[in-house]
C-alpha cells in the first residue's frame, strides 16, 4: 500500500470547554433569589416554632437497674423513672428468653409522687415489678415510658 492510498487522519474536534462540558449556567435572577430567601426564612421560623413547642412538653426517662428470674413463670425488674413529681407516667416492661423473644409483657402505672419521695426532689423514683412469663426468661428490661394523654 502506498501513502496515497491511506485515508487522511480525521481533524481533531474543537476542544473548547463549552463544547466539552456545555454552556455556562445562568445565575439566578432577582425573583428567584427573593423566593429562596422567603423559603429559608419560613423554614427558620418553622424550626424555631417546633423547638419552642417541643421543649414545653413534659418528658419522662427511665433506666434499667437490674432483673431477676426466680422461676420459669416469673421475672422481676428493678428500674428508675425520672419525671416531674406531680405527673403520672406509664412504663412498658418485658421479659425475654435466650432468643430475645418476648415471653412476658406488662404496662406499669407510675403515679404522681411527693417531692420528698425518691431523689432529685421527687423527680427520680425506683420501682420493682414482677411479670408473669409463658416460659423461662433470661432477661427483663423497660421497653419504654411515656406520659399518658388524658381523654378529652
Amino acid at each position: 500500500m502506498t501513502s496515497e492510498e491511506q485515508p487522511a487522519a480525521p481533524a481533531p474536534a474543537p476542544t473548547s470547554l463549552a463544547n466539552r462540558y456545555g454552556a455556562q449556567k445562568r445565575t439566578p435572577g432577582g425573583k428567584t433569589r427573593r423566593n429562596i430567601l422567603i423559603a429559608a426564612v419560613a423554614v427558620g421560623i418553622g424550626v424555631i416554632g417546633w423547638v419552642a413547642t417541643s421543649s414545653a412538653t413534659e418528658s419522662v426517662s427511665f433506666k434499667d437497674i437490674g432483673y431477676s428470674t426466680p422461676d420459669a413463670t416469673a421475672a422481676g425488674i428493678d428500674f428508675q423513672v425520672s419525671k416531674n413529681p406531680g405527673t403520672a407516667a406509664k412504663c412498658a416492661v418485658k421479659a425475654m428468653d435466650s432468643k430475645f423473644a418476648v415471653v412476658g409483657w406488662k404496662v406499669v402505672d407510675v403515679g404522681p409522687n411527693a417531692a420528698d419521695a425518691g431523689s432529685d426532689g421527687g423527680r427520680t423514683t425506683v420501682h420493682r415489678v414482677t411479670i408473669r412469663t409463658e416460659s423461662a426468661a433470661v432477661s427483663a428490661v423497660v421497653d419504654g415510658c411515656w406520659i399518658p394523654v388524658a381523654p378529652k
